[in-house]
């Protein structure tokens, strides 16, 4: 199918794209990489009336460090993220979850920003952002502001960000020297979404753990942090006794849909194998 007719402006300046948001109204949506709003223009599943393209809008691009937070523009590409050696030595956490996401086509285009806007928790990022505790910066007519990523996915394709605001930049923090971390996903083939997925990133204290930050992708409305299973870790050993029970306690806020991917309880199971993964392998990478 096609998609339904609409007017398309290609702002230079975030000032630009703003204003154009205001004097369009909601029935315009911004564009970004394009892999999540296009596909659901051509089946009529959306139909603005204008996008908003933010690709050539300055300043929107890039990978730099701030004292002890890595800010990354929200139009920076998947492809950028993966060959940044600021991300491979500060953020391999980030780095790792990017080179999951779908294939080497869509990463060239698909932008950080949009997977995180797009508010799908099927999507990669939006968890990751859960366990590296990122903040948003948004720009609208009012200024900035700041969020953070916890609380700030409200529902399936919902978000705090307003209909007027755009998504301008990532803030994380760069983790404790030494940490561990992974991003395990399960999922039927090469570009589809995670059946399940964990994010963890750990920091030991000798031989047992000092903190733990665990997220999931794909079993909830949004993505969800496994607060339990976190607090459960802290000052014990990573063994099988203390896997099979963080592991437990991570699936009990999972609340997944059935689809063809599997049952509620199928993808309930596959969420806490993946945790169990994820930790020992952020275990193996973690130096005390």
């Amino acid at each position: 199918m096609t998609p339904a007719s609409f007017d398309y402006h290609a702002p230079r300046s975030v000032a630009d794209a703003v204003k154009l948001l205001v004097d369009l109204g909601p029935d315009a949506k911004l564009l970004a990489g394009g892999h999540s709003l296009l596909p659901m223009m051509k089946l009529r599943f959306a139909a603005p009336s204008a996008l908003i393209d933010l690709g050539k809008v300055a300043g929107l691009r890039g990978i730099t460090q701030a004292g002890q937070e890595i800010h990354i523009g929200a139009m920076t590409t998947e492809h950028a993220l993966l060959t940044s050696p600021l991300l491979a030595e500060k953020l391999p956490l980030l780095v790792e979850a990017a080179s999951w996401i779908a294939d080497p086509q869509v990463r060239y285009k698909g932008t950080i920003g949009g997977d995180i806007s797009h508010g799908d928790p099927g999507n990669d990022h939006p968890a990751v952002m859960l366990a590296l505790d990122a903040s948003f910066v948004l720009t609208g007519p009012g200024g900035e502001r700041t969020l953070k990523a916890d609380g700030y996915f409200l529902g399936l394709y919902s978000t705090q960000a307003r209909p007027d605001e755009i998504l301008t930049q990532i803030r994380i923090p760069i983790p404790p020297a030494g940490s561990g971390w992974c991003y395990s996903k399960f999922k039927r083939k090469t570009g589809d979404f995670a059946t399940a997925a964990a994010a963890v990133q750990l920091q030991m204290k000798g031989s047992t753990v000092a903190r733990a930050s665990i997220a999931l992708t794909n079993v909830g409305p949004t993505p969800l942090k496994a607060c339990k299973a976190e607090d459960y870790l802290v000052g014990k050993p990573i063994d099988d006794a203390t896997l099979n029970e963080a592991a437990r306690l991570a699936m009990q806020p999972c609340s997944p849909s059935h689809c063809q991917r599997g049952s509620p309880d199928y993808k309930t199971v596959i969420a806490g194998e993946m945790v169990r993964r994820a930790l020992q392998q952020a275990h193996s990478r973690a130096r005390p």
